[in-house]
């Protein structure tokens, strides 16, 4: 072949054009495909500055209605309290979770009280008896529950007669002693490995880190059995841990809406990967790794 029917061959040839990838759909997205995130659903915990003496802020949402209202309930008189404040992280368990509240509330003559007025709340609580429908449905096969899908921005599992929260990297969870007890949501933890889902429907999900994860997930990890720090000095202090419409200049959040056609897109991205870097896009994602983008509002 010739060079001119080489070259005009070239210039005939369609030129494929870049697929873009998760965080370019993300990051492309228009405004009114994000929605904020109220101030009266988040917490604020300021602990201790680190050895460079840089603050370390954690920025909580809570769950929304239907799930773990109990406890979420429990937790908003705790922080309004200011319970939380000169506590401490306590335990932290490689791959697992990092837990906070009172260290030494096992012992009766050193736990601090809790205020008056906290629910009792029954382990059904655990689940919604309401199947909540998702608003993106999640079409891989799923190893721990019958479909998995999005509520208003969360991750949730389903059957044909209930729903439940699940545990992601960054889920908060309720920590209890053996059934019957449920918690108090007085003592939390924080999933900083992988999504240990065996917990579902066992534990109370009532919240997720939405900015500061790394300030719990790369804490000294506890010598003792279960991550429990064996001296008091090794923990992790508290400082405050508050309703965000109490902490001043706090910036506003807002998550990518799990209804919008650019979730869609970020989610077929997700399990689909096209970039120059991938060999075999998955043709699926688990629902953990499928995480709602969260940002401060522009």
């Amino acid at each position: 072949m010739s060079l001119f029917f080489m070259l005009a061959a070239a210039a005939a040839s369609p030129v494929a054009k870049p697929v873009p990838s998760a965080g370019e759909i993300v990051a492309a997205s228009p405004a009114a495909d994000w929605q904020t995130i109220a101030p009266q659903d988040l917490l604020v915990m300021d602990l201790a500055s680190d050895a460079a003496g840089r603050p370390r802020r954690v920025v909580i949402q809570l769950m929304p209605p239907p799930f773990s209202q109990g406890w979420v309930g429990n937790i908003r008189k705790l922080a309004g309290a200011h319970w939380w404040d000169g506590l401490s992280v306590y335990r932290v368990q490689d791959n697992w979770v990092s837990q906070w509240g009172d260290g030494e509330g096992e012992d009766k003559s050193k736990a601090k009280p809790l205020p008056a007025g906290l629910a009792k709340v029954p382990q059904e609580q655990y689940v919604s008896p309401a199947r909540v429908m998702s608003s993106q449905s999640q079409p891989s096969r799923d190893a721990y529950a019958p479909s998995t899908g999005y509520f208003e921005g969360w991750p949730i599992a389903y059957s044909t007669k209930s729903s439940w929260p699940v545990h992601c990297y960054g889920s908060i969870g309720v920590a209890r002693d053996n059934p019957p007890d449920s918690g108090t949501g007085a003592e939390l933890y924080a999933v900083i490995g992988h999504a240990p889902r065996q917990l579902d429907r066992n534990l109370a999900v009532v919240g997720r880190v939405i900015e500061g994860m790394q300030h719990l997930s790369s804490l000294p990890r506890g010598p003792a059995p279960m991550g429990v720090y064996a001296n008091v000095e090794e923990r992790t202090p508290i400082v405050a841990l508050h309703p965000a419409t109490e902490v001043p200049d706090l910036p506003r959040y807002e998550y990518l809406s799990t209804t919008s056609g650019s979730f869609d897109r970020y989610a077929e991205a997700s399990a689909n990967h096209r970039e120059p870097f991938y060999v075999q896009p998955a043709g699926g994602i688990d629902i953990c790794n499928l995480k709602v983008p969260v940002r401060r509002k522009k």
